[in-house]
C-alpha cells in the first residue's frame, strides 16, 4: 500500500462541451368513410287496383365499421447518465466516490473514477479538460489562483481528527531540538503548514529547520534509521512509526483544541472552471458524494468494505482512517455530511463540527498567508478565485440537504 504525492506544475486549460437532443413524432391515421346505402324502389302490382300500393320501409344503414386502433406510442429512450471523470489518490477518505459508483445513488450520472498518486496530476489533467473533479487536501487553491489554473474547491468535504501527527524521534524532546534537523513533510503540502504552525507555536521560526520532502513510505524509513529528527505522518504511517520506534513521541494530533478551531487539515473536492459550465452535473456529482457518506453513516460496515475494495486497502485500515461506525467521530477524520459542509461555507445556517459558520474565508486567508511565508505564492488573492460556490448553492436551491 504505498501512497505516492509529489509536486507538479499544472498546466493550461482546455474547455469543451457538447450537448445531444433526440426528437421523435408520429401521426394517427384517417378515419375510413362512412358507406351510403342504396333505396329500393316499391313494387307495382300486376293488376291495378283503386289501392294504394304498400310502401316498404327504408333499410337501415348499415354500420359503419370500427376505427383501427391506433399505434402505440413508440416509448422514448431512456437518457444516457452523463459521464463524469473522477480522480482521488489511495486514501481512505476519498473512497465515498467507490460507495456512489456501486450504489448508483445518482443515476443520472456515471462516474468513471482513476487512482491517480499524484494530486498535481490530476490538477493538470483537469485544467487540459481531461478530467473533471478530484479529491484532494484543501491548501491547492491559493497555489491554482497564482498560477491562474482553471480549479476551484467546490466543497470542503472531511477534517482531520487525530490521524495526522507530528512525531518526534528518540532523544528528541522539543521544538528547539529541532534547529538545523531535518525533519521529514510533503512540501507544498498541507503538512509542511501543520510543521510550520507547531514550531511557531512552540518557539521556533519556521524556517529554522530543513523539509525534507519525502513520500508518507519514505518518510517513515528515513525516520527508523535517524535520518530525520522530526515527521508528520498520518495513519497508518505513524502507527507504523511508533511500532518500529517504541520511544519515538507524539508531539501534536490533529484532534488538538487549535488544529479542530481552525479546520486546518482537511480534504476537499475541486471541479475545472469547465465542468462546472454544465451546472446540473456539476451538482449532481456534489450530490453522489454526499449520498455515498449519508450511505456510510447508515451502513457503515459495507461502505468500509466498499471503499477497501475500491483502494485494494485491508478493510481495518479503512476503520482506522474514517471509523467503523459510522459516527465521524471514531476514526482519523470526520466525514462531514452535506448540512457541515454548506454550513461550512456559510451557505445554510448553523454551526459546523469544526470551525465556525462560513469558515472557508478564515481557512483560504490562513493557507494563503502560510504559501506566502514559503514562498509558494506571491500575493493575497480572493477567495473567490480559488472557491466556487455554485455546485452546493444549486442543490440547496433545489431543496436538497434541507
Amino acid at each position: 500500500m504505498k501512497l505516492i504525492y509529489y509536486i507538479m506544475r499544472a498546466g493550461a486549460l482546455l474547455s469543451l462541451a457538447a450537448l445531444f437532443a433526440l426528437t421523435s413524432c408520429s401521426g394517427d391515421p384517417a378515419p375510413p368513410e362512412e358507406p351510403v346505402a342504396e333505396e329500393t324502389a316499391p313494387e307495382t302490382p300486376a293488376e291495378p287496383a283503386p289501392a294504394e300500393p304498400e310502401t316498404k320501409p327504408e333499410p337501415k344503414p348499415a354500420p359503419a365499421p370500427k376505427p383501427e386502433p391506433k399505434p402505440a406510442a413508440e416509448a422514448k429512450p431512456a437518457k444516457e447518465p452523463a459521464t463524469v471523470k473522477v480522480s482521488l489518490f489511495s486514501w481512505p477518505g476519498y473512497g465515498f466516490w467507490f460507495i456512489a459508483k456501486e450504489k448508483n445513488l445518482v443515476p443520472e450520472i456515471d462516474l468513471d473514477i482513476q487512482i491517480i498518486e499524484d494530486p498535481y496530476e490530476s490538477f493538470g489533467l483537469m485544467a487540459a479538460g481531461q478530467l473533471d473533479v478530484t479529491s484532494s487536501t484543501v491548501e491547492y487553491g491559493p497555489i491554482a489562483a497564482e498560477e491562474g489554473v482553471p480549479v476551484q474547491m467546490v466543497a470542503y468535504t472531511n477534517p482531520s481528527y487525530g490521524t495526522d501527527k507530528i512525531i518526534l524521534s528518540p532523544g528528541i524532546e522539543s521544538a528547539k531540538d529541532l534547529i538545523g534537523k531535518e525533519v521529514a513533510v510533503l512540501e507544498g503540502g498541507l503538512t509542511q503548514i501543520y510543521m510550520g504552525i507547531w514550531l511557531e507555536e512552540n518557539g521556533v521560526a519556521f524556517d529554522q529547520v530543513k523539509y525534507t520532502n519525502l513520500i508518507m513510505d519514505d518518510a517513515v524509513a528515513a525516520m527508523v534509521s535517524g535520518k530525520v529528527a522530526a515527521g508528520e505522518f498520518w495513519e497508518p504511517f505513524g502507527s507504523n512509526v511508533l511500532k518500529a520506534l517504541p520511544e519515538a513521541t507524539v508531539a501534536a494530533t490533529s484532534k488538538d483544541p487549535y488544529f479542530k478551531e481552525t479546520a486546518l487539515l482537511a480534504d476537499g473536492m475541486y471541479m475545472s472552471k469547465s465542468f462546472m459550465e454544465k451546472k446540473n452535473v456539476a451538482a449532481l456529482t456534489v450530490k453522489a458524494y454526499f449520498e455515498a457518506v449519508k450511505f456510510w453513516e447508515e451502513n457503515p460496515a459495507e461502505g468500509n468494505a466498499i471503499i477497501a475494495k475500491g483502494l485494494q486497502f485491508p478493510v481495518e485500515d479503512v476503520e482506522l482512517v474514517i471509523g467503523a461506525d459510522g459516527s465521524s467521530e471514531d476514526g482519523g477524520i470526520y466525514p462531514f455530511n452535506f448540512l457541515d459542509a454548506a454550513q461550512f461555507l456559510g451557505l445554510m445556517e448553523g454551526t459546523p463540527p469544526f470551525g465556525k459558520n462560513g469558515h472557508i474565508a478564515t481557512h483560504w486567508k490562513m493557507t494563503n498567508d502560510w504559501w506566502i511565508k514559503f514562498g509558494m505564492v506571491k500575493e493575497s488573492h480572493p477567495m473567490e478565485s480559488g472557491i466556487a460556490l455554485g455546485p452546493m448553492k444549486t442543490l440547496i436551491e433545489k431543496g436538497y440537504g434541507q
